[in-house]
């Protein structure tokens, strides 16, 4: 099954549904993503989105964006919608260590000690937003005013626990941001998280899925971790 964040690459005709579908000043654009080989990003599901539909999007680099479509400097973001049939291929979020190397110096080092501390704990990071985008195509995203922003797939409650904390103790010296994502595909963004489990018993949390949004208490999330059932 699908998730937020992952990766989709289309087929010819996906690619001219997501052209027919998208605004004139997307179009070249989209023409840039296809001729770069570059995948699509999954979104929460629309209104109206039909059972054999995926909702993708596309994000234009800062600066690139026509005036009044995403504000000076701002992305323009395009949205779609493409037949199931017409995606070639998926992959769950791009591993941070696949983006190292596309991250500015500054941020190197640290985003290098996060991944092996990470990986030392058997702890899986992903990364998404300008970081990913800027790894997967080469374009410039990326500026002093960007987030982090990370995925944490945990495969329980000690390891969302120590995860948690390896984020914030790196966040000391990064602008981390992201989410923890559950065994069924719901996120929370780990700020909110972290800030519930300090909080009275009962506090609720924004999660997300693909198909809908709803509050929910940090324990209903931890039970998927504990049954074991991940989506795939």
């Amino acid at each position: 099954m699908f998730a937020r964040h992952d990766l989709v690459w289309l087929s010819s005709r996906g690619w001219e549904q997501a052209r027919a579908g998208a605004p004139p000043e997307a179009q070249g654009a989209l023409d840039l993503w296809r001729e770069g080989g570059w995948p699509a990003v999954v979104r929460r599901a629309e209104t109206g989105l039909a059972p054999n539909e995926l909702a993708i999007g596309f994000a234009l680099p800062p600066g690139r964006s026509p005036e009044g479509k995403g504000g000076r400097g701002g992305k323009l973001r395009v949205g779609c919608r493409v037949d199931l049939a017409d995606v070639k291929r998926r992959t769950r979020a791009l591993p941070l260590v696949a983006a190292l190397d596309a991250v500015p110096p500054e941020w190197r080092a640290g985003l290098m000690a996060l991944e092996c501390e990470a990986a030392a704990a058997g702890i899986g990071l992903a990364v998404y937003g300008s970081v990913a985008l800027q790894a997967l195509t080469g374009q410039g995203y990326l500026s002093p005013a960007s987030d982090i922003d990370l995925l944490l797939r945990p495969l329980g409650r000690a390891q969302l626990m120590a995860g948690l904390a390896l984020l914030a103790r790196h966040a000391a010296a990064l602008p981390l941001d992201g989410e923890v994502v559950f065994a069924d595909g719901r996120a929370v963004a780990w700020k909110e998280l972290s800030a519930a489990f300090d909080s009275a018993a009962g506090t609720r949390v924004l999660a997300k899925g693909l198909d809908r949004i709803a509050l929910v208490t940090p324990d209903e999330l931890i039970a998927t971790l504990e049954d074991g059932t991940w989506l795939n």
